[in-house]
């Protein structure tokens, strides 16, 4: 059986990813600081659904702290690494940066010389479609350049890509980096539009609504995306003997590095969104309308060719399905 280290393993992807390691008979060690960046309590209840599985080990954990890190790295000896964990948020870079540098560089660089250090044979991590900033040709490709971001939190997801490379480079690890669309489902986060825009429209709230709705993003469900980290970390890259300098192709590389896009390739107007969302509570929402906020893109579209023809898998989950699914999780957990 192989043992697994799923970073951010109490987080709303690092819950997923990690439990669905555990159906396929990994040993996995969830590592998590719960992070009071929102509810702990529903970071717990994710924890619990998990260590019911006699696979499962927790691990409380800042992933910043090099010395605990790599003794961890040192007691374990992990076969694969999924790296997760990470401050999330684009508008909550704006307000702290320097959270973001603490968590998401040095939390990556910690996971990247416990990688190298133990020879872990392939390690996966979280990018973001944030990445692709002020680009405005869509769909997002992983061939294309994506060197302009509109946000810290977005810069740093930047960074960690170029991290990867260079360890790729320097020590031979293969890396594969997940560009991130807009995940949503079950347990997910509170500070994400869906599971704020719920819990006003039950309450009888007013949900703010941001470039008065014209916005598209490539929601993309999180058994999807799931998914889609499993076969990904199963599927090792090597180096490509047919990169090209003068081309420079930043979704490959001569090194054993890969970048992909996960995203449901079909984006939706946030109005959509919303008047779907309606349609399974039941109830019409009440909107404040409000101008684009800063750091925000307009619109987000993933190309995934790249991604089904590595792993044989995209997402395609319909928005219906997903908001009708996380309505009755939410129903469920909160007892509304």
């Amino acid at each position: 059986m192989q043992k697994i280290l799923v970073t951010g393993a109490a987080g709303f992807i690092g819950f997923h990813v990690a439990k669905l390691c555990l159906q396929a008979g990994m040993n996995v060690v969830g590592l998590d600081n719960l992070s009071e960046y929102y509810d702990v309590t529903l970071k717990r209840a994710r924890l619990q659904q998990l260590v019911g599985f006699d696979n499962f080990e927790f691990v409380k954990m800042e992933l910043s702290d090099p010395d605990a890190v790599s003794k961890l790295f040192e007691s374990r000896r992990f076969d694969k690494v999924v790296h997760l964990g990470a401050q999330a948020g684009v508008r909550y870079s704006v307000e702290n940066p320097f959270v973001y540098v603490d968590s998401n560089i040095m939390g990556t660089l910690t996971i990247l010389e416990g990688c190298r250090r133990s020879h872990v044979s392939h390690l996966v991590y979280a990018s973001s479609s944030s990445v692709y900033g002020n680009n405005t040709a869509q769909p997002f490709a992983v061939h294309k350049p994506a060197d302009h971001p509109l946000s810290l939190y977005a810069a740093t997801k930047k960074a960690t890509e170029m991290m990867a490379h260079s360890y790729s480079h320097l020590y031979g690890l293969p890396t594969t980096g997940l560009r991130f669309f807009t995940a949503y489902g079950p347990w997910g986060r509170p500070d994400m539009a869906l599971f704020k825009f719920t819990k006003a429209i039950l309450e009888g709230g007013t949900i703010d609504v941001y470039n008065e709705g014209r916005m598209k993003r490539d929601f993309t469900y999180i058994d999807d995306i799931a998914m889609a980290v499993l076969l990904a970390l199963n599927t090792i890259p090597a180096s490509d003997p047919a990169w090209d300098s003068d081309q420079g192709d930043p979704g490959t590389s001569s090194a054993p590095f890969r970048i992909y896009n996960v995203g449901n390739q079909q984006p939706t107007e946030l109005n959509r969104f919303i008047e779907v969302l309606e349609d399974a509570i039941g109830i019409k929402a009440r909107k404040n309308m409000l101008p684009i906020q800063a750091g925000d893109v307009l619109d987000t579209f993933a190309d995934v060719t790249c991604l089904r023809q590595a792993i044989g898998f995209c997402p395609d989950t319909p928005i219906e399905l997903g908001i009708q699914r996380f309505v009755e999780w939410y129903r469920a957990y909160y007892r509304v």
